[in-house]
């Protein structure tokens, strides 16, 4: 619905480990990268926008080697255990919360990009009268418990909207119709 809607931006962020995955749903030789014929198709179903989640992940290691320093400095919360993987957080909240306080503060790669493309597009929203959208395409589930989140909001509005999978993402190109091996490569946005 959101893609066929001209009031909003619809913007797609992929992790790393999806431009590999993708392949293997359509026959493409395991391990070759097809990140840009995956841009292709995201631009062709609509999609406005579409950025590498790897930035995220840079924003993620200088936050999270701040705050290593910090806590190095004072020596309390050590060792620091980061937060990049939502499932690795449950598990650490549900079944040891006694190293809870050693979970780094910061937020994962998705929760990082996604939070700079809708501070991104903030003014531009305002000034078209549109909403951004944002998307995340991850390998994992445990992704959309993540988007759920307290910590993936600022003021009540989410910064992901939603999370598909590599799976749901196949399954999209394919009713689409698109022949996603005969597409031809593109690159991804870069002007965050």
């Amino acid at each position: 619905d959101a893609i066929n809607d001209p009031n909003i931006r619809v913007v797609a962020q992929i992790a790393p480990a999806v431009r590999i995955a993708i392949g293997d749903k359509f026959g493409i030789p395991k391990g070759e990268n097809s990140f840009n014929k995956l841009v292709t198709a995201l631009r062709m179903m609509g999609f406005d926008h579409v950025y590498d989640t790897n930035f995220g992940a840079d924003l993620t290691v200088i936050e999270e080697s701040k705050e290593l320093a910090e806590r190095l400095m004072t020596g309390e919360n050590l060792p620091l255990f980061t937060s990049c993987c939502p499932a690795w957080v449950k598990y650490c909240e549900t079944k040891h919360p006694e190293f809870a306080g050693n979970i780094s503060t910061c937020r994962s790669p998705q929760g990082m990009l996604s939070a700079v493309i809708k501070e991104y597009f903030a003014k531009k929203d305002a000034e078209e009268n549109k909403k951004t959208y944002v998307v995340s395409i991850m390998p994992c589930t445990a992704k959309k418990d993540e988007k759920e989140r307290d910590q993936m909001q600022k003021d009540g509005i989410k910064d992901v909207d939603a999370v598909l999978t590599t799976r749901e993402l196949a399954r999209m190109i394919k009713r689409a119709g698109i022949l996603f091996t005969r597409l031809p490569d593109e690159e991804f946005d870069q002007d965050l």
